[in-house]
């Protein structure tokens, strides 16, 4: 397990030291921002929705710990080509393991963040990045905060 924990955290620390997807998307048709008081984290998040209702395009921008960085950026990653309710669904089981709970589904490369169930003070800086891109998506004018 040592092993696996060691990788997961290897996994963390390189998309927090090289984030994917991060900048502004000048052509952006969605946006919205998010914000945790209580460690400091913000994040805007990016994204440009097609007609269809497909997420074309996602990035984000701001300053966090390595915990919210990485979740934004392997999120990014895992949002290109899904639909809304596809987002939502992934968002569900990540947010189901990593509040401890059982799920089934496969959460893909957000496994790595897995671990942060046992620092519950941590879940909210995995999922700020979920939450506001769900107001981003859904078109929300108020900024996401976490409390």
């Amino acid at each position: 397990m040592s092993d696996l924990r060691d990788l997961y955290q290897e996994v963390i620390f390189d998309h927090n030291r090289n984030p994917r997807n991060y900048g502004v998307l000048d052509d952006a048709n969605r946006k919205a921002e998010g914000f945790n008081p209580l460690c400091g984290d913000q994040i805007t998040i990016y994204m440009i929705v097609n007609n269809a209702g497909i997420i074309e395009k996602v990035s984000f921008e701001g300053q966090g710990c390595a915990i919210s960085t990485a979740s934004a950026s392997i999120m990014t990653e895992e949002l290109i080509g899904k639909t809304a309710e596809q987002a939502e669904e992934i968002f569900d089981n990540f947010h189901t393991v990593v509040t401890g709970g059982e799920s089934d589904a496969d959460i893909g490369k957000l496994e790595v963040l897995s671990g942060v169930k046992d620092y519950p003070t941590r879940v909210k800086c995995a999922t700020l990045p979920w939450h506001t891109s769900n107001a981003a998506i859904n078109q929300l004018d108020e900024p996401v905060t976490t409390e």
